[in-house]
């Protein structure tokens, strides 16, 4: 049995976004350092906005991290749990009607702020008698429940912050239940944390202040408090914050424009902390000896740029195996071999540009140059060297070649380069030619001297 267990937590009202994947990220890498597991936890209980599309996104997203889960819970399947947590704290005087409208509770709040005061609520629905209660009820107004805070100062241990410390009489007892009877998120938070036996949780720094809401709340319910952990939130290039509706680019976007899964992980673990970001090809390297507390209290800024560069350097180290099923799948062909994949490894950003130097290497493609070297070009096949070919047949050739034309550098060896490949740059063409073979070689020269 898994004693130490974290929990992922998204809502399923849209796409996770690369914020997102952070969080998620985090708390697989620390839970398997801690030797524990990670649950998927569905907040679903906003169900006007959760849709069955955005939980087949998010799935299909771990899926492709390849993030293994010991299980997976939607909040949707326990309304009656909460409902009965719900009637648990009435009884103990800690939920209690309320049924201020909207506009009044602005009223108060903008009362508060002109007197000097904290715009926080002055808790005037608890004075309410009960026949007061009735007469709201019989003209039809639902209550929504807000939770008594007790006035007291509340402290742990963060797990990347440090010690921490919230007076809870800074701030208003917080709303857990809607005026529909539907919950908001504190509630089935704690209930789910404490019937998973979740023993860590690791999320935004933008829920340090509900932490303290809910650590009075498994107090309440008289259950164990797990350790907590607040990291910083990764924020746009530009400082902008991270969201689904602000057009953050999401998983599926990223996975779409080739980058790897690894690339993903090895991204979110390390951005953020004083650890350099490394290029590394298997998540346990992460694991070993991660360390929370590296985390910076800055926020972490996203650049697509540097991850692109990140999946170019992992990219250069992968092994033929690791990819020869998405190069068959992209080229079509069974036959791919090794020597593709060592000779192009180097000069590709994501796998799915292989294809291009595979339809160089075996398409029909326009390698003409400029009429300035038709004669140096002409000279090059004349005397082009006869098979059998191998890995010093480029350096013995361009000898030759320089040697008879007095041409070094870029103005020997660019001609070629775009006779043979259509390409002002590419992979190291001493490999690259014998894929080439010397019949494409021979015409596409050809093509040039004509």
């Amino acid at each position: 049995m898994t004693v130490n267990k974290m929990r992922f937590a998204p809502s399923p009202t849209g796409n996770l976004h690369i914020g997102n994947a952070r969080t998620l990220i985090l708390n697989y890498i620390f839970a398997k350092s801690i030797g524990g597991g990670l649950v998927l936890r569905i907040d679903d209980t906003d169900q006007e906005r959760s849709e069955e599309r955005f939980y087949n996104s998010i799935i299909k997203d771990i899926d492709w991290l390849n993030i293994d889960l010991l299980d997976i819970k939607k909040q949707s399947e326990k309304t009656e749990k909460y409902k009965q947590v719900r009637d648990q704290l009435i009884i103990q005087g800690k939920l209690y009607p309320c049924f201020e409208s909207d506009e009044e509770l602005n009223k108060i709040r903008k009362l508060n702020l002109s007197r000097g005061r904290p715009p926080i609520y002055d808790r005037a629905s608890l004075k309410l008698s009960s026949k007061q209660i009735e007469e709201y009820k019989s003209k039809g107004v639902k209550p929504y429940w807000r939770y008594k805070l007790d006035h007291e100062n509340i402290a742990w241990k963060d797990l990347i912050r440090g010690d921490q410390s919230i007076d809870c009489s800074t701030f208003s007892d917080p709303v857990l239940i809607r005026t529909d009877g539907t919950f908001l998120y504190t509630l089935p938070s704690v209930v789910d944390d404490i019937d998973m036996s979740i023993s860590h949780v690791l999320r935004g720094e933008d829920h340090v202040s509900n932490t303290a809401t809910q650590i009075q709340l498994f107090k309440a319910l008289n259950a164990k408090i797990p350790n907590f952990g607040h990291h910083s939130l990764m924020v746009q290039k530009d400082g902008s914050r991270m969201s689904k509706r602000s057009g953050s680019m999401s998983l599926g976007e990223i996975r779409d424009k080739g980058i790897e899964a690894i690339t993903l992980i090895n991204y979110c673990a390390r951005i953020g902390t004083s650890d350099a970001i490394e290029a590394y090809q298997n998540i346990d390297d992460l694991i070993y000896n991660y360390d929370l507390t590296k985390i910076s209290r800055s926020p972490a800024r996203f650049s697509f740029d540097d991850l692109t560069l990140l999946n170019k350097k992992i990219l250069q180290n992968k092994s033929f195996s690791s990819v020869r099923e998405q190069l068959t799948k992209l080229v079509l062909d069974k036959n791919i071999d090794e020597n593709f994949w060592n000779s192009i490894r180097a000069n590709i950003n994501s796998v799915s540009e292989s294809k291009k130097w595979w339809d160089i290497i075996y398409g029909d493609i326009d390698c003409k140059t400029d009429k300035d070297n038709a004669d140096f070009l002409s000279l090059a096949y004349n005397i082009l060297p006869h098979e059998p070919w191998d890995e010093n047949t480029w350096s013995s050739w361009t000898k030759n070649i320089s040697e008879k034309t007095g041409r070094k550098g870029k103005e020997l060896y660019l001609p070629l380069r775009i006779a043979l490949t259509g390409e002002n740059s590419g992979p190291e063409l001493a490999s690259f030619l014998l894929l080439i073979g010397i019949d494409k070689v021979s015409k596409r020269l050809k093509i040039n001297i004509k």
